[in-house]
């Protein structure tokens, strides 16, 4: 197969949502109809000690909820489907907005009882300001809900979308019969039963004929009847560009724990979601089917299998093949290097490949060259823009409490930090060390971690400080930049790249010094033009 068609044949999406919107319980499906596992683990049946694919950290496991993203890779109709799986948990946020920059598009998980949730809209906003492609899918149909028509409402209104319903939702909860395919013109049957086989599907070209009386009951027809010539007269109908543009969003109802709906989502999805899209890197736009290899980093994952110590970069191909024990450029050290073992995922399994084409994610063993943000090219000087830190909301000191074991804690706090888990500043002016977050759970995992993959033991003070901001002086040597280090010396710190942050200890003395340092700029991203 050439170069070309082996582009157009891949997907790379993420899944995000709220915790316990059913994210990973709709991964675990799409790869049950992939093929690529006989059975699931149904992540909340604790009875069975079966845990959900895509969780493969041990605190995953006990938690019962995503701490980092996992990518599964699985072929369907001849398609080669990428998956990201992403943590719903606002405290991880970092990691799946990191993900974010790595997909084509997205699928957005939505809970038909809770509707659109907090950490939803921060995720969409997202995806909007980069034009990633979405499709929505209503979770859940089996419980009770909200009605189809205030949901679709609910996502216009708080995410901002334009969206158009695919499959329509007969009836919900204990009356739930099964949905009405409109993208494909067929209802397919809900049987309540969990497992991968599903009711036979009923093409039904003419929503009118008496038959469907017949199979649904006269009343769950009449009221279907209704609900789509109403969708028919508010919704646009569907259009492949309008979706790849950005500018709508398709809608699917279902139920994954059931898996139900599942299929018609993959099905539509693999026909209307975009290939491996151009990238804009600082220099230049890098299209897709350019020859020579680019790619970057947008992922460290530490320890993947605690017996071998092991580090993985993860690289989204965006131009190029990458082949095995070939020399690539990689362009913030400059040096050549070799790998003679790139991975292709399926969750924690891996296994090595020759060759991986754009829109593939490949997992590069790391003895700590990399950082997240690297560029792998052919030997063209590239970087790719868009993966920030961001300014974190929890501040604690970390101490050693093993002083035997000072050097497993710094080489386990140095692997963890490139990791992207959390942000290490290191205070000008005593050299204490201070952890930065996005959520407080952070703190437990960063601890747990610790002592189980580098067997060193921390504790935690508390530092109190409002916000992190980078600092990026207008001249290094003019008086008022010399005036606000010496006056504010006890707030200034180095990230772990050695850039320089201001800790603001409120947001008055933040707006104060904003006012009295004009030339001093101070930004909440750690990358800015």
């Amino acid at each position: 197969m050439g170069f070309e068609q082996e582009i157009k044949k891949r997907r790379t999406f993420g899944i995000i949502s709220h915790p316990d919107a059913g994210k990973t319980t709709l991964t675990e499906k799409l790869l049950l109809f992939g093929g690529a596992i006989q059975e699931a683990g149904a992540v909340k049946n604790n009875k069975i000690k079966k845990s959900a694919t895509s969780d493969f950290m041990e605190i995953e496991r006990q938690r019962g909820i995503s701490v980092a993203t996992s990518i599964l890779a699985f072929l369907y109709k001849d398609k080669k489907i990428n998956i990201l799986d992403t943590p719903g948990h606002k405290d991880f946020a970092e990691d799946t907005f990191r993900t974010l920059t790595a997909v084509d598009s997205v699928i957005v998980v939505i809970d038909v009882a809770k509707g659109v949730e907090e950490q939803t809209e921060k995720l969409v906003q997202v995806c909007r300001m980069r034009n990633i492609p979405i499709i929505v899918f209503i979770n859940k149909l089996d419980r009770e809900g909200k009605d189809a028509f205030d949901l679709l409402d609910e996502v216009e209104q708080k995410l901002g979308l334009t969206v158009t319903p695919l499959s329509f939702p007969i009836g919900m909860g204990y009356d739930f019969k099964g949905i009405y395919n409109i993208f494909e013109k067929n209802i397919n049957l809900f049987s309540g039963d969990s497992k991968k086989n599903i009711e036979d599907t009923i093409a039904f070209n003419d929503i009118n004929n008496p038959e469907l009386d017949n199979i649904i009951g006269k009343k769950a027809a009449e009221e279907l009847r209704e609900n789509l010539e109403l969708a028919n007269g508010v919704y646009p109908e569907f259009d492949k560009e309008a979706y790849l543009n950005g500018t709508q969003q398709p809608v699917f109802f279902g139920s994954a724990l059931n898996n139900f709906g599942v299929r018609e989502l993959l099905d539509c999805f693999i026909e209307i979601a975009p290939i491996p899209k151009d990238k804009m890197s600082q220099e230049r736009l890098v299209k897709s089917n350019e020859k020579t290899l680019t790619g970057f980093v947008f992922k460290i994952h530490a320890n993947m299998d605690p017996k071998h110590r092991d580090r993985l970069a993860f690289v989204k191909i965006v131009s190029g093949t990458f082949e095995r024990n070939k020399p690539y450029l990689h362009v913030r050290s400059n040096k050549k290097m070799k790998f003679s073992s790139p991975n292709a995922f399926f969750a924690e399994k891996k296994e090595i490949v020759d060759i991986s084409y754009p829109g593939d994610i490949v997992g590069l063993h790391d003895t700590g060259s990399f950082k997240i943000g690297d560029t792998l090219t052919e030997g063209e000087v590239l970087y790719y823009k868009g993966i920030p830190s961001f300014s974190p909301e929890h501040f604690r000191y970390i101490n050693n409490a093993d002083p035997m074991k000072s050097k497993q804690l710094s080489k386990g706090i140095d692997q963890l930090m490139d990791e992207g888990v959390a942000q290490l500043f290191t205070l000008e002016m005593n050299g204490r060390k201070i952890i930065g977050t996005v959520g407080a759970l952070q703190y437990e995992v960063i601890q747990y971690r610790l002592e189980h993959e580098y067997g060193a033991k921390c504790t935690y003070d508390n530092f109190s400080v409002y916000k992190a901001c980078w600092v990026q002086p207008e001249d290094i040597n003019n008086e008022e930049f010399k005036e606000f280090k010496r006056v504010k010396q006890k707030f200034l710190a180095k990230d772990k790249k050695g850039q320089l942050v201001f800790l603001a200890d409120s947001q008055f003395s933040l707006q104060m010094t904003q006012q009295k340092y004009p030339s001093v700029k101070l930004h909440f991203t750690s990358e800015y033009e």
